[in-house]
């Protein structure tokens, strides 16, 4: 076959593949368009995702009718004055955007430029078929209808309605972060879905943006930075680690204000974060790097969402410095003060071997060989309660004083090691590990990937069964999240209702929880649906039903088992160990980490060099 030139249709459908990959990509380049024409407020509109209809309104400077038409042909921009490329300070600039959506959709522009007539072009598929003046207010108005409408092979691949509703909100959330000074607005089906007013500040439009809590749970970041060809500047906000996530989608950077999803950048954050996040963990970062255009490249992808460095090296360095630095800063903070009823669990008590209202001891006080063995060998409440003055827990664990390590005397004899595989619990260490002494070794368990082991298994179990037990709240509550994520979980809505968990509508943003997991005990409904919701976006797709259920098994049992950093009794910590011996796959958490490990009496022996 002898090579040929292309015709220009197909150039442009061509190049549409490479731009123009769904409705989110479209709107991605009309925002752009409007944001580097100098627009302070920005409209969009879409219907069925973006599928059928995407308009663009803004009140930028507008296009003269010979720009209009220059505009719909490839490789023509306003973004380039010269030559200079990789001194590009513009969002777009390769010139491809319009003439490629114009030759898969119907394309109609309207822009007027301030004290002249208006005037609008419309081209269906590639072809002109309007010309004329139009009536608008002074910027530029873009309407694409029927996207890939005449390329039935790309439009077979797009996914549902609310799918590209989800992306198309994300690409806006993502633009909107990047420009604080510029007012957002987003309509699906008639409907705000989205309103971003203009702020002075990047915190306060990522918390709008994003969750309104994050900006009472989040550090603030300022760092600079000088180099040979400037300064480079850090700033944003990162959460604590406390205030945290089941996925990275809520991760955002911005490099010279260009929304980017680098892997060097990520990486970095996850470095940042390393030793103070559970590996299924993530942190909410909303990170700007602002660097002179010589020092970075954001020619190297088609839709500009990929960027290169000079020096790779130092801007991780400065990204994982700026982060530890504000994150040390943060010193002892925490996502939230304790609750209510945590609270009022806090209150004067008198037990057994407090003093007295005559100032003498109880009788468990004096019944032994003297005060201090008494002391040495008194429960945890009593000793709380000793001090004149002082608090104690309704919860017989209660414990404030060091060192973290605690014991509890035996009341009852201790069950014989030779029985249990795992042996009898001796203590608890830093209020998470198991002590347990087995026949052949000590045993270290992590009491909270155990129970979460555990808990996996009994909602397996009850799954095989049919339906998992609910436990019906007395009041429902009602969560707010954002509308792509309700819209998730209303569609799993039967499927987490046979896990117990029975979720409802609420209005646009809000889901109603009536009824979670027995099997969970005291749940947070708020952070179990959040993290259910999380995981819904990142694996729904690409999970047959079975895998989903086991997965949201996963993130259900996890929000219910143990927690590290709660004070377990002997009783308690023994008949974890046993329900461990007789349960499957007890040996690895949810997420493949070990649950338990053991040291032998000839390993111990070599620790204290007896071998």
């Amino acid at each position: 076959m002898s090579i040929r030139r292309l015709p220009e249709h197909l150039v442009n459908r061509i190049a549409a593949g490479e731009v123009v990959e769904r409705p989110a990509s479209a709107l991605k380049e009309l925002v752009e368009n409007a944001i580097d024409a100098g627009a302070s407020r920005i409209a969009i509109s879409l219907s069925e995702g973006g599928l059928s209809r995407i308009e663009v309104a803004d009140d930028g400077c507008g296009m003269t009718p010979a720009d209009m038409a220059l505009a719909l042909e490839r490789h023509a921009t306003s973004k380039l004055p010269d030559e200079a490329i990789e001194m590009v300070a513009t969002l777009g600039f390769r010139g491809e955007a319009l003439p490629s959506i114009a030759s898969v959709a119907r394309l109609t522009i309207e822009s007027r430029v301030c004290g002249a007539e208006g005037w609008a072009r419309a081209v269906d598929n590639g072809i002109v078929v309007r010309e004329g003046p139009a009536a608008l207010p002074p910027g530029t108005r873009v309407i694409v209808e029927a996207l890939f409408g005449r390329v039935p092979a790309r439009r077979k691949f797009l996914r549902s309605a609310r799918a590209e509703y989800g992306a198309c909100m994300d690409v806006v959330r993502r633009l909107a972060m990047a420009r604080p000074d510029i007012a957002f607005t987003l309509e699906h089906d008639g409907r705000r879905a989205l309103a971003a007013t203009q702020a002075d500040d990047r915190p306060g439009r990522v918390a709008a943006l994003t969750d309104r809590a994050l900006a009472d749970n989040a550090v603030t970041i300022d760092l600079e930075r000088p180099t040979d060809a400037g300064v480079l500047v850090l700033g944003g906000v990162a959460s604590l680690p406390t205030y945290n996530r089941g996925v990275a989608d809520h991760q955002y950077l911005f490099v010279n204000g260009r929304p980017v999803r680098d892997r060097l950048l990520m990486g970095a954050i996850r470095g940042a974060y390393a030793e103070m996040l559970p590996r299924d963990r993530h942190a909410v970062v909303a990170l700007f790097l602002d660097m002179p255009a010589s020092e970075v490249d954001v020619n190297v992808h088609p839709a500009k969402t990929e960027v290169r460095f000079r020096d790779p090296a130092m801007v991780r360095g400065m990204i994982v410095s700026g982060l530890r630095r504000a994150l040390d800063a943060a010193g002892h903070r925490s996502v939230q003060r304790p609750t209510d009823a945590a609270l009022q669990m806090w209150q004067p008590e008198r037990l057994p071997g407090a003093p007295d209202a005559a100032g003498g001891l109880g009788p468990a006080a004096v019944a032994g060989v003297g005060m201090g063995e008494a002391a040495l060998f008194a429960t945890p409440s009593s000793v709380a309660a000793m001090a004149p003055g002082r608090v104690a827990d309704h919860r017989s664990t209660f414990f404030t004083t060091p060192p973290a390590a605690r014991a509890e005397p035996a009341w009852a004899p201790p069950p014989e090691t030779i029985a249990h595989p795992l042996g009898v619990a001796r203590g608890q260490v830093a209020k998470t590990y198991i002590v347990a002494e087995a026949e052949d070794g000590l045993v270290l368990v992590d009491q909270h990937a155990a129970h979460e082991r555990l808990v996996l298994e009994r909602m397996r179990a009850a799954l095989a069964g049919g339906r998992v037990a609910a436990q019906a709240l007395l009041i429902p509550e009602v969560i707010e999240l954002d509308e792509p994520a309700c819209d998730r979980l209303e569609a799993r809505a039967g499927e987490l209702g046979e896990l117990g968990l029975d979720l409802e509508r609420f209005g646009p943003a809000a889901m109603l929880v009536r009824s979670t997991p027995a099997l969970l005990g005291q749940a947070d409904p708020t952070g179990l649906v959040t993290d259910l919701a999380d995981e819904l976006a990142a694996f729904d797709e690409a999970l047959s039903l079975r895998e989903r259920l086991d997965a949201v098994a996963g993130t259900m049992a996890c929000h219910g088992s143990v927690r590290a950093g709660r004070v377990l009794s002997v009783a308690e910590m023994n008949a974890l160990l046993r329900e461990m011996e007789v349960t499957p796959h007890s040996g690895q958490c949810n997420h493949g980490r070990p649950t338990w490990v053991k040291l032998a009496h000839g390993d111990i022996e070599k620790l204290f060099g007896r071998r």
